[in-house]
């Protein structure tokens, strides 16, 4: 097995290991990062959203499931659920937990390798992928993804943005929060492009800008307030092509595997808007350049 797949194993094993909740400050040293996820609620509603959306008669990959909460939350709505992760603790959790909520029968569970599936083709209708691509190989996953989904079927993917310079550098200063591979593979529009290749239609939607600012606030009494108000900030500049670059987060949906699409390229639009955007910089430079000059002569 590669080397960036035994650290995985060796990072996810750590982390999920049931014994670190028993040692507070570890637990939060390794988990630090949760509090960041106090202001989703848009994003979440989204995603159950598009459930909703697809009614429950379906058989439903969780891809890298961790410790099963997506996995657990869907079977209680009804659905027919396979978990993956390449964590054996990550997969003992969830089959302990399968148990535990009396969802036994609506859940399976496997160590597997993600860029290796053992399913057969066309076997899922609908794949979570619930910040994960951003650990594997997507020259390998994205083709494994399109392999095992129906022909009819969809996939979402919620995944962090790589664009934003204070996250990232966040991320650096974090280094005990993700393994190396993890933190130099944050998804940019260029991983959109390459699902293209696999998939004929990619649709993507951004979140989470303007509501960062609420993190630090998150246990006053007036937190839903703010984040309400900061929710509808993001609604208006995350529209923006630029500005949807700094968000945190974005979710995209796949579905026509094994079709490549023919939309426009993801990265060649975002070179678009920011060639619109210098012509405009310019223009109101030479604007404000040629008024300062008519004032200056009117003035002598």
């Amino acid at each position: 097995m590669e080397k960036r797949k035994l650290e995985e194993i060796e990072f996810h094993n750590k982390i999920r290991d049931m014994a670190l909740k028993e040692d507070q400050e570890s637990y939060q040293y390794y988990w630090s990062n949760r509090k960041f996820y106090s202001i989703t609620r848009k994003s979440i509603q989204f995603y159950e959203n598009w459930l909703i959306e697809r009614g429950q008669d379906k058989k439903v990959l969780d891809y890298c499931c961790g410790d099963g909460d997506t996995s657990i939350t869907l079977a209680k709505q009804g659905f027919q659920v396979v978990g993956i992760d390449i964590s054996n603790v990550s997969i003992e959790n969830c089959r302990q937990r399968a148990i535990q909520e009396g969802l036994a029968d609506q859940t399976t569970f496997y160590v597997m390798d993600a860029e290796k599936m053992e399913f057969d083709s066309d076997d899922f209708d609908l794949i979570i992928c619930n910040g994960v691509l951003h650990h594997l190989d997507l020259n390998c996953a994205f083709p494994e993804l399109a392999r095992v989904l129906k022909p009819e079927g969809e996939i979402i993917c919620i995944e962090p943005l790589a664009y934003n310079p204070f996250i990232q550098l966040y991320r650096k200063r974090t280094p005990h929060l993700r393994t190396e591979w993890e933190a130099e593979h944050i998804l940019t529009l260029e991983d959109l492009d390459l699902a293209q290749k696999f998939f004929g239609q990619v649709e993507v939607k951004f979140f989470h800008l303007a509501t960062l600012a609420a993190v630090p606030f998150r246990n006053m009494p007036w937190f839903d307030t703010l984040l309400s108000w900061l929710e509808a900030i993001d609604e208006i500049i995350l529209k923006l092509p630029l500005i949807q670059m700094q968000a945190w987060q974005m979710i995209f949906t796949l579905s026509q595997p094994g079709q490549p699409s023919t939309q426009g390229s993801f990265t060649a639009s975002k070179k678009r808007a920011e060639k619109k955007l210098l012509v405009g910089v310019l223009a109101l430079a030479a604007f404000i350049g040629a008024i300062w000059i008519w004032r200056s002569r009117a003035l002598t």
